[in-house]
C-alpha cells in the first residue's frame, strides 16, 4: 500500500507498507485453514474477499460457501463463512493500513491540513474497493474519504501516462544512457 500526500504536481509525504490485496488474501487463508482445517487456494481467498470482505460491520452480514480439501482427511469439503469471522481474519492488515495513512498524515506540513480536510482522502487499486475501507480510514483520521470510481484503473492509466510522457517529451521517467 502506498499513501502519499501530493500538492501543486508533487509528493510531500509518502509513507508505504507491505500490506495490499495479497496480504488480505493470505489473513483469509490462514483464518480458513485454523477455523476450518480447510486447505484454500489464493483465487478462492480472493473470492471470499469479494464476496463478503469488509473493513467494517455492514448493516446486513454477508455468508459465502467455501470449497476446499480437509487438511486432515485429504478430502474435499464445504464450509459456510460468515462476513464478520472475515473482517475479524483482516483486522492486523487493515491495522497496518489504517496506521500508514496516520503516519502519512501525522507527517504532513501544518500548512496542507486545510487541503486535506478540504479534499479528503482518495482511495485507489483494487484494496480500495474492500466494502467499508473508506469508512474505517475516515472513522480513524476524521478526514473525509472517497473511492475512486475507476479504482481499478488508476494504476494502469498512470503508467501508460508516464510512459507516455517519457516516450514523446522526456518525461518523467529518464533512463541511464
Amino acid at each position: 500500500t502506498e499513501v502519499a500526500v501530493i500538492a501543486m504536481g508533487g509528493i510531500v509525504v509518502s509513507q508505504s507498507v507491505r500490506v495490499a490485496g495479497d496480504e488480505f488474501d493470505r489473513a483469509i487463508l490462514t483464518h480458513v485453514r485454523d477455523a476450518y482445517n480447510l486447505a484454500i487456494g489464493e483465487r478462492t481467498a480472493e473470492d471470499i474477499k469479494i464476496k463478503v470482505g469488509s473493513a467494517v460491520p455492514l448493516k446486513d452480514e454477508l455468508d459465502v460457501e467455501v470449497n476446499g480439501r480437509d487438511v486432515i482427511t485429504g478430502l474435499p469439503k464445504t464450509v459456510r463463512i460468515e462476513s464478520e469471522e472475515i473482517r475479524r481474519a483482516l483486522q492486523k492488515p487493515l491495522e497496518d493500513m489504517t496506521k500508514a495513512v496516520k503516519d502519512a498524515l501525522d507527517a504532513t506540513p501544518p500548512d496542507l491540513a486545510s487541503d486535506l480536510m478540504y479534499y479528503g482522502i482518495l482511495l485507489t487499486g483494487g484494496g480500495a474497493l474492500l466494502r467499508g475501507l473508506d469508512i474505517l480510514l475516515r472513522e480513524e483520521t476524521g478526514v473525509s474519504v472517497n473511492v475512486s470510481p475507476t479504482a481499478l484503473d488508476n494504476v494502469v492509466n498512470g503508467c501508460a501516462r508516464v510512459l507516455e510522457a517519457n516516450a514523446f517529451d522526456g518525461g518523467f521517467v529518464q533512463g541511464n544512457a
